[in-house]
């Protein structure tokens, strides 16, 4: 199987791709934003052009987990948001001590809240109104 080839966008930064109907989601992507003072992180949805091409690219439902990629890796579920503290640095490292717990525990924590998060917070179509352009 070949491949898909990786799109071109720009990659300096890391790029948190996610459900933009979704309020949990786009609840945490302005809490990173937030916390981001210095701006490292890029967001872009899931359900546009370059959300899709990298899901497809990495092989990755969208629908089941957002993408944090970074240095041409994709993370998903517990992983991701581990590495989105380690990006954003400072006092957020600490929650790296978290991964103590295994992973599969971690992401079955992780999958029930995603298989419910329609049901449980709600959608919207606002969500992409919140990003500035450099933050896309």
């Amino acid at each position: 199987m070949i491949e898909p080839e990786l799109p071109d966008w720009d990659d300096k930064r890391p790029l948190f791709i996610f459900d933009h109907v979704c309020v949990l989601c786009s609840g945490g992507v302005s809490f990173i934003m937030k916390h981001d003072r210095a701006g490292k992180i890029a967001f872009t949805p899931a359900q546009g052009p370059l959300g899709q091409q990298l899901c497809d690219h990495f092989g990755i439902d969208w629908n089941t987990t957002y993408i944090f990629v970074r240095d041409g890796r994709a993370f998903t579920k517990s992983d991701g948001y581990f590495e989105v503290a380690r990006v954003l640095g400072g006092w957020w490292r600490l929650t790296l001590v978290l991964r103590i717990v295994p992973r599969a525990l971690r992401d079955v924590a992780y999958d029930l809240v995603a298989r419910n998060r329609y049901r449980w917070f709600g959608k919207t179509q606002e969500a992409c109104q919140m990003l500035t352009p450099d933050q896309r």
